[in-house]
Formats: C-alpha cells, structure tokens, sequence
C-alpha cells in the first residue's frame, strides 16, 4: 500500500516537472518590460519587427553610454565577450522583409533577422543577423551577420519612458524606421523596388492556380500600362488574358487591357482592332465606363450612342446619353434622357443621384464637370 503511494507522488512530482519544462502558462515578461510587434507595408512589402520594450524607470541620463554600453561588450554570459545591444529586452529584437529591400542604401534579401546595434552617440553599428532565434545577444556570432552598417543617433529634447520602434516619412516605396527610446532616437530608412518587387510577384502567382483565369493576366497587364513598365511582358499576359485557354476571349476588359498595352507600345492600328473588339462583348457598365474615360467628348458621344441602341431602355444607357449631351453642352437633349433614366433608376439612391443632375441641368450647366 506504501509502495503504491510513492509510486503514486512520484509519478505526480515527475509530471509537475514535465509540465513546468515543457508546457509553461504564458506571463507577462520578466522585468516590466512590455512585448510589442509594429509593422507596416511599402508596396507589397511587408516589414515587421517583433522586441520587449523596457522602461526608462528614473534612470535618465544613465540609459546610453551606461545601461546601454558602447560598442560591443562582456555581458559575461553566453559564448562571446564582443556581444552588441539586442535593440531592446528579454529576447532579441527581429525584424522581418518579405521581399529584398535596401537598407541605407545597403541591399538585404529577403527574410527574418535578428536586429542588434553597437551604439555609440557618434555613429552607431546596426546588424542584421541571419540567426534570429537566439536569447538575447549573448550569443551573437559576428559570422552570421547578412548587414551591417553604420547611422547617427538623434538627440531628442523629451524623453520616451518606454521603448519603441516606429515607422515614419512614408513614401510609396520607402519608410524611415525609427528606434526612440529616452532622449536618443536612431533611424534608418529601408527602401523597396516597387517596381521590380510587384513584377516578381506577378510572375510567381500567375505559375500558381491563379494564373487559370483571365482576369489576373488581365490585372498584372493593365497594372503595367499604368506604371508605364514591362510593356513587353504585358502584351504577353494580354494575349493569355484574351486567349480561350483562360476564358477571355470574349470579355470586353481583357481585350480593352489588350488595347491599352498595344497602344502604349505605339501600335495604334492594332490597338484600335482590339478596342473594337472590346466593344462586341462590352455590357452596359462596361460601355459606360469606356465612355467616361474618353477626353474627346464627340468620339465619347459614339460610344454613349453605341449603348443605347443595344439596350434602349436601360438606366444606364439613358443616363450615359444625359452626360453625352452634358459633355457636348447640349442641354435641352441632355435633359430629356437624364429625366428618362429618372423614370428607370432601379433604387432610390440613384433616383436622389439623377434628381440633382437634372437640377443641374435645368440651370444650363455641364453636370459632368
């Protein structure tokens, strides 16, 4: 009976270990310190930086240069005497490309990194190490480092009690990190190849299942006709767009992306034939649009005429023919179709929508501008 009691604590004892080695209950971080992630996207490229914020605590004018040492230094602990600050507490700072970016300048592929500075108030060393599951710095290894380079802190008049990093002086292509933490701030800007990046990418899905329909060939052409880039390429992803294989063929927007490229590419008959052909499969909407973005308001007012008689009594086709005749100054004409395409607004957001034009109108005015 004893026996079986000990056997009975000891299988206890050894489960309450197994517990608190392997299946620990998630606390708050050693210290006072808080855990923070802060991310943000430049293109299509995310950057994301996982750290542990300490606290100033009263210790101003004892953080840099005495808590935080200068350079690389003796934590006594862990395999290296030249160990550099981990950019924050507990466990190392990471941060996190999805894409290849440039960092000062500097090219970083892609990837998640361990982020460690060597400060100095003169000029500082930031590292982006290539093992980023390290605890800490104590185990930095000078080897492992993808980066390194070199910015100047900033002084700063007010004091941050906690830690932060933060992303500022956005552009479309490039973002300011910003490490603030008491009276210094050290900042390093990471730059993105929009371009290059985006075009990599449309590569890649449109080898995956996304390539099977015609709407993404489509939307990675029309996308560089905007940018003016890759025209090449784009009439390529046009000519899938339009193809039967992926269901384009008879599709008003793949063969207007198809008239886009060509006419980009200065091949203007060519773009022509494919604009009539766009205009066979073209809807109501569709027809509209089109028209909408033609500047020549005569050449405009073709395609308005062109929608309605294909579909004489649509809402839509009534109101195009008001903003044809809007366009043309023809008031009186315009006015007979806007209060016809009143008659047929199909919800009365629309009908709210028609009645101020139409006021508009009848004060012999262009509603269209």
């Amino acid at each position: 009976m004893q026996s079986s009691i000990l056997r009975i604590l000891l299988l206890c004892l050894s489960t309450i270990d197994f517990i608190s080695v392997s299946a620990q209950l998630i606390t708050a971080p050693d210290g006072g310190n808080k855990q923070a992630m802060v991310g943000e996207r430049i293109g299509i490229t995310d950057v994301t930086i996982h750290y542990n914020r300490p606290r100033v605590k009263k210790r101003e004018g004892k953080i840099w240069g005495e808590l935080i040492q200068v350079g690389f230094t003796d934590q006594g602990f862990g395999n290296t005497s030249t160990a550099p600050w981990r950019a924050g507490a507990n466990e190392n700072t990471t941060i996190e490309f999805t894409t290849a970016v440039m960092v000062e300048g500097k090219p970083l592929p892609s990837g998640k990194y361990g982020f460690f500075i060597a400060y100095d108030s003169l000029s500082s060393t930031l590292i982006f190490s290539k093992n980023s599951s390290s605890w800490g710095s104590f185990f930095y290894n000078p080897a492992e480092d993808a980066l390194r380079l070199n910015v100047k802190p900033e002084k700063k008049d007010s004091s941050e009690e906690w830690l932060q990093f933060n992303f500022t002086d956005q552009t479309d292509s490039s973002a300011t990190i910003v490490l603030q933490w008491e009276k210094r701030a050290i900042p390093f800007t990471i730059m993105v190849d929009v371009i290059a990046t985006q075009l990599e990418s449309f590569r890649k899905e449109l080898r995956s299942d996304k390539g099977f329909i015609f709407q993404t060939w489509s939307q990675a052409a029309q996308w560089c006709v905007q940018k003016n880039t890759n025209l090449d390429q784009a009439l390529q992803w046009a000519d899938s767009a339009t193809s039967e294989n992926f269901g384009g063929s008879r599709n008003f927007h793949s063969w207007h992306t198809k008239s886009l490229v060509l006419e980009k590419l200065g091949r203007a008959a060519e773009s022509e034939a494919a604009t009539k052909k766009a205009l066979i499969f073209g809807g109501q909407i569709d027809l509209l649009g089109y028209a909408e973005q033609i500047k020549d308001s005569s050449k405009a007012m073709e395609i308005y005429k062109l929608n309605y008689q294909r579909y004489p009594d649509d809402f839509y086709t009534n109101y195009g023919m008001a903003e044809g005749y809007s366009r043309l100054k023809n008031f009186k004409k315009a006015l007979e179709y806007a209060r016809k395409s009143l008659i047929l607004a199909p919800d009365p957001v629309l009908k709210t929508y028609v009645s101020k034009q139409i006021k508009i109108l009848e004060e012999g005015k262009d509603f269209t501008k």
